[in-house]
């Protein structure tokens, strides 16, 4: 009888391939080979062991895949799937479907499907989609903002429902104070005049507005405004803010913010009028025309929170007129703008394509957060990102 030494035929040490089954029957030894037919017949039963161990993993390896739950995801890549590089996150806690595989096969995935992942308000849930997931235990939103969900209809599925807050902070921080410097300083004007071929000579009397020591008013003054602020700081900038409860004092003081309980004192002080609230009904065209009457001539609205906090109509006017100086946004409504709408010819608007967070490691953390959030929940895990119907 032929004795093996099998401490050297194990998990730890065979390499599935089928070639590295033969690495291993050449490098292990056998006790008792005599000589070349020997080896040759005990390296062959080595080769069955190896075998059988790369079976039985492959049998176990799909005994664990049917332990991951699924996530439903709209689709991947584009300007507006999921993106094809942070799949690897998705596939470390879940099996993703995307949404057309999803409807070609929902006898296959409806009752296989635990988390529904948004990425960027994608896909949309409605009353169907949740109909036809009756397993469906959480709902992943990429970014903070909720106002394209239904929150009392998700709540009525028994389903939770979790975000990504405070990921994006100072991108998007970052993103408010370049359309500040942007819109101060002209520079999409100033690079038209410095790229023109009729320009045959600069300007020398041309001035554009100061930022240091001008007064900055923060409307919203959560994370992302706070975030803002300290950056104001280094500018030495006076800085005003409006919120719904006040910082406390030592907040306050450690950038030198102002509260304003009333949003007009703000509006008829501010050089730079911020906007980082969130979108709900008490801030649905926040900025119309009479708050835009209240503002400076030469004052400047710079938007980073939705576009329906402005009244977009009350503010081509207001541009058009003179009533404010210029605007910079970041959101619109809708998304893109009709391509004739007047605020895309204006010369003192500046426009971005809601690219507030759009930075790739910022994104990679939105993507991340999204998956431990909705993955923790399904093992019943506590989660700090809990959104809830009020």
């Amino acid at each position: 009888m032929l004795m093996l030494r099998m401490e050297y035929v194990n998990e730890k040490n065979v390499d599935y391939t089928m070639t590295s089954v033969f690495h291993v029957a050449r490098r292990d030894r056998v006790v008792g080979s005599r000589g070349p037919h020997d080896r040759s017949r005990k390296q062959h039963i080595i080769a069955q062991v190896c075998f059988q161990l790369y079976y039985d993993r492959q049998l176990k390896g799909c005994d664990e895949m049917d332990d991951v739950p699924f996530a439903l995801l709209s689709h991947s890549g584009g300007s507006c799937g999921f993106p094809e590089n942070f799949e690897e996150i998705v596939n470390q806690e879940f099996q993703i479907v995307y949404l057309d595989e999803f409807q070609n096969n929902k006898n296959k995935y409806s009752s296989k499907i635990q988390a529904l992942l948004l990425w960027w308000h994608l896909p949309v849930v409605d009353k169907e989609l949740l109909d036809s997931l009756p397993n469906l235990k959480v709902i992943g939103s990429s970014g903070a903002g909720i106002d394209h969900l239904d929150l009392k209809l998700i709540s009525s599925y028994g389903i939770k429902l979790t975000n990504t807050p405070h990921v994006g902070d100072d991108a998007t921080a970052d993103m408010a104070m370049t359309l500040m410097l942007a819109s101060a300083k002209q520079i999409i004007e100033a690079h038209r005049i410095s790229c023109s071929p009729e320009t045959k000579h600069f300007d020398l009397n041309w001035v554009t507005d100061d930022i240091t020591e001008a007064t900055l008013g923060i409307v919203g003054m959560g994370s992302i405004g706070y975030s803002i602020a300290m950056r104001a700081k280094a500018f030495r900038m006076k800085i005003l803010y409006h919120n719904r409860t006040r910082r406390l004092p030592e907040e306050e003081a450690a950038v030198g913010a102002v509260y304003c309980s009333k949003i007009d004192d703000l509006l008829q002080q501010a050089d730079f009028v911020m906007l980082v609230v969130k979108l709900t009904p008490e801030t649905h065209k926040l900025i119309s025309k009479r708050e835009l009457q209240l503002m400076k001539p030469t004052a400047i609205l710079i938007n980073i929170s939705r576009g329906q906090v402005v009244d977009q109509d009350a503010l081509v006017e207001a541009l058009k007129n003179g009533t404010i100086k210029a605007a910079a946004l970041d959101v619109t409504f809708p998304e893109p703008l009709p391509r004739d709408h007047p605020l895309l010819t204006m010369k003192n608007i500046l426009l971005t394509p809601h690219i507030g967070s759009g930075t790739d490691k910022t994104r990679r953390r939105v993507a991340q957060k999204l998956v431990s959030n909705s993955s923790s929940i399904i093992k019943g895990f506590p989660v700090a990102d809990i959104v809830t119907a009020t």
